[in-house]
């Protein structure tokens, strides 16, 4: 307790003396820390009561639905910004505050960045945390109550499990994948089963809610995983899609980001356009059917540049239709209450 005294008196002497100088003074600031500080607390981006005049919290959930064809317009579900993502919003003003915490995770992530993905390095020191969407905008999403269960959740790419935490309460069994060492690592302390990514899409296994949120333009064959996911689904069965527009797909290879070996055909420019184009060029082909899709900001944790981070987001919630992956030319394209009905 003491040591955390210590820290805590230290920046408030250092801020008392920042605010005896005049503004013109604060530009000739040459300490980092100093500067870092100062900006803190004289910045309005960092004021949290000012969220919305600093970032556009409406643009976050909202489009043109005018631009979607018509048999997908009522398929879009309004969304908002709710108590859990306001808690999300407050935790991360308050650890981009913690200065000697972030000082710390600043210089290791340099470090350990030679020799470890981001996503890695984030793991080890605790740090980055994901929020997509509150446990509300999941059941409103897929039209259940608080009291729906079902048996079998498969979460690929679960990260720290931060976001599996948020609808976990649904399921009583929770099977997650990850690819990071540090991140399994993180899911196998909040409990969770964590399976090999080859191993998730056997004959036998089956799942009645499959989530892959924000993998599909960060791996390297989003062809085949959408393939495994649909043959993978119970009868009755959900799959929760989710990723970044403007589409810019990369695959973390260490320190590296390299070219997925599978691409997709997203067309447009805009949110709408690209999302539109996700529906009807890879979802509908691979043999899915839309339930309902949204927008939502994909955010993140901050550091001392920012209080957190965040990303547009397209989510969608898919059943695989009867018929299966017939489609010839878009499987070829890739070279280049154990059953709940929702």
């Amino acid at each position: 307790m003491s040591s955390i005294y210590t820290k805590q008196m230290v920046v408030v002497v250092l801020l008392l003396l920042l605010r005896t100088m005049d503004i013109e003074a604060s530009r000739r600031i040459r300490n980092p820390f100093l500067q870092t500080v100062y900006e803190h607390h004289t910045n309005p981006i960092w004021d949290r009561q000012r969220l919305t005049q600093q970032f556009p919290v409406e643009k976050w959930y909202s489009c043109d639905i005018q631009q979607f064809p018509e048999h997908l317009q009522h398929l879009f579900i309004q969304c908002c910004l709710d108590n859990q993502t306001e808690v999300f919003l407050d935790k991360s003003y308050e650890k981009s505050d913690w200065f000697f915490t972030q000082m710390w995770h600043s210089l290791a992530k340099v470090f350990l960045g030679f020799v470890m993905s981001t996503t890695s390095v984030n793991g080890l020191l605790g740090r980055g945390s994901m929020f997509v969407f509150s446990t509300n905008q999941f059941r409103t999403l897929l039209g259940i109550s608080e009291t729906w269960k079902a048996d079998h959740l498969l979460d690929l790419g679960a990260g720290d499990g931060a976001v599996t935490q948020q609808i976990a309460a649904h399921f009583r069994q929770i099977t997650t994948t990850e690819m990071s060492p540090t991140m399994q690592w993180r899911l196998g302390q909040k409990g969770y089963r964590v399976v090999n990514i080859n191993e998730w899409a056997g004959p036998t296994c089956r799942y009645d809610v499959i989530s892959c949120l924000n993998l599909i333009d960060r791996c390297d064959q989003p062809i085949s995983i959408l393939h495994d996911i649909h043959r993978s689904l119970s009868p009755g069965g959900v799959a929760i899609i989710s990723l970044v527009l403007p589409f810019k797909p990369f695959v973390e290879s260490g320190a590296l980001q390299n070219k997925p070996s599978e691409q997709l055909n997203i067309e447009g420019r805009s949110w709408e356009h690209q999302a539109a184009s996700f529906i009807n060029n890879v979802l509908l082909p691979a043999g899915f059917t839309l339930q309902s899709f949204t927008r939502l900001p994909y955010l993140c944790e901050g550091d001392m540049s920012r209080p957190f981070y965040s990303l547009d987001d397209a989510v969608f919630i898919v059943k695989a239709d009867s018929t299966g992956i017939e489609h010839q030319g878009w499987c070829n394209a890739r070279t280049q209450d154990s059953s709940v009905d929702l």
